[in-house]
C-alpha cells in the first residue's frame, strides 16, 4: 500500500483554499478533497511494516495545537516554481509532532526524506515554468481570511492511484492530548 501521514483540514478551509486557484499554464491543482498537511510521505509499504508503524505511531504522546495560515509561496524558487503552497505560521507543537512522527517512522526502518519539515499545504504542482503567472499568484493577497484550525489528531492515509487520480483513504487516526 502507498501511504502517508497527514493532518486533515476542515471542509470550510478546503473551500477557501480552492478559491485561491488562478489560471496558470501547466498547473495541476490539488483536488479539494485531497488538501491536507503532510507530516510524512511513506511510499509503498508491506502489511508487516504497516503493523509496526501503527504501533509506533500509537506510542506518540503530543498535545493538540492550532494551525494559522500565513501567505503563499513556491518550491524550489520563484524563478523555477514547481509547487505552489499556502504557508503556516510557526507552531512549535506542530514541529514537535512532525519530529515525533519522523522518529516513529525511522524506528520502523522506513526511509524518510533528508529535507527538514516545512509546514505548508500544497495547492498545485507545475509542469511548465510560468514565473510571470506564479508571481501574480504569490503577490495576490488572499481576499478571504483562512480560519484557524484546531488540530486534535493526525491520520495514516492510503493513497490509491487510479486513472482519475489519487484517492486518499484514512486507515487509522491517532488522537493528540
Amino acid at each position: 500500500m502507498r501511504l502517508f501521514i497527514a493532518i486533515e483540514l476542515p471542509d470550510e478551509v478546503k473551500r477557501i483554499l480552492v478559491h485561491m486557484r488562478r489560471d496558470i499554464p501547466g498547473a495541476r491543482w490539488v483536488p479539494q478533497e485531497q488538501l491536507h498537511l503532510t507530516l510524512s510521505f511513506l511510499g509503498e509499504l508491506e502489511d508487516t511494516a504497516i503493523q509496526r508503524l501503527t504501533g509506533a505511531l500509537s506510542g506518540i504522546h503530543a498535545h493538540g495545537f492550532e494551525l494559522r495560515f500565513s501567505g503563499t509561496g513556491c518550491f524550489p524558487s520563484p524563478k523555477q516554481p514547481r509547487v505552489l503552497w499556502v504557508g503556516l505560521e510557526p507552531e512549535p507543537l506542530l514541529n514537535s509532532l512532525a519530529a515525533l512522527v519522523r522518529k516513529a517512522v525511522l524506528s520502523c526502518d522506513i526511509p524518510q526524506e533528508e529535507r527538514p519539515f516545512s509546514a505548508h499545504i500544497t495547492l498545485a504542482r507545475l509542469k511548465l515554468p510560468a514565473s510571470h503567472e506564479v508571481a501574480a499568484f504569490l503577490d495576490h493577497p488572499q481576499k478571504q481570511k483562512i480560519p484557524t484550525v484546531r488540530v486534535s489528531e493526525f491520520i495514516l492515509f492510503q493513497s490509491s492511484l487510479t486513472h482519475q487520480g489519487a484517492i486518499h483513504s484514512p486507515l487509522k487516526c491517532f488522537r493528540l492530548a
